[in-house]
């Protein structure tokens, strides 16, 4: 058998293996519910919707208002934006993380929440103005 042949029957395996290795993975996760995330982003948000949240006093002010509700929030924990240049910096045994998301009238918010070991406080939402 000539080198081509041989080459082309790898490939033609090794494309079938891939597909069968990618499609028993997939299902397997999704019966678990289990997300892969590798990009920093995705690993950081789903690090803090992992773990329960707290709502400071001026965080409770603000839902008052209700330009922003806890729905927005959520929204913007699972597909938001963290804002490494202002993140990651350390305050009472804590990370501060900064989410850039929107609130369910479109409006472009920014989310300060404190990571700590066992909880997520939710510190300060504010309007990003343009």
């Amino acid at each position: 058998m000539s080198l081509r042949y041989r080459l082309a029957f790898y490939l033609l395996g090794l494309s079938i293996g891939i597909i069968f290795v990618y499609y028993f993975l997939t299902a397997k996760a999704e019966a678990k519910g289990v997300s892969f995330c590798y990009l920093p982003n995705c690993r950081v948000l789903k690090e803090l919707r992992s773990k329960p949240l707290e709502v400071s006093e001026e965080v409770e002010a603000i839902f008052k208002e209700k330009w922003v509700t806890l729905e927005d929030i959520r929204t913007s924990m699972e597909y938001g934006d963290v804002d490494f240049s202002k993140s990651n910096i350390k305050v009472n045994n804590g990370k501060v993380y900064i989410i850039e998301g929107r609130n369910s009238k479109n409006e472009d918010i920014s989310i300060e929440m404190i990571n700590y070991s066992e909880k997520v406080v939710l510190n300060n939402i504010e309007k990003i103005k343009e």
